[in-house]
């Protein structure tokens, strides 16, 4: 019995294809790769006399080049997006930890974007 890609979550795309490619392109998922890499806390919303936290943001993946020197960010979306989908919100992400590599993948392949180059 088969499955179709469009039926998997974002979860089994990222297990059954996203983190094979990184380790198959040289990444150590031990040393270089970490998942569901936080960003921020949450931003903290105040109204009137409550207060509350928003959900924090995470990067699904985040690649590092040397211990505590991150190099890319990327972002995974289900199959029913297209690989770019995620594109802008790594970029926003890669924005704020100041990384110069950024991914975007729906498991059949991945769009890259090089924040380093000016043209």
């Amino acid at each position: 019995m088969g499955f179709e890609k469009k039926d998997l979550s974002e979860a089994d795309i990222r297990t059954k294809f996203i983190t094979p490619a990184i380790v198959k392109a040289g990444w150590s998922s031990f040393s270089q790769m970490r998942e569901e890499y936080p960003i921020t806390k949450g931003r903290i919303i105040a109204r009137g006399k409550t207060c509350k936290r928003e959900k924090p943001l995470k990067a699904d993946y985040v690649l590092f080049y040397k211990p505590n020197k991150p190099i890319a960010i990327v972002e995974a979306k289900d199959n029913n997006h297209t690989i770019g989908d995620g594109m802008q919100q790594a970029l926003n992400y890669a924005k704020m930890m100041d990384v110069p590599f950024v991914f975007s993948s729906n498991g059949d392949g991945f769009l890259f974007h090089n924040k380093a180059l000016k043209f």
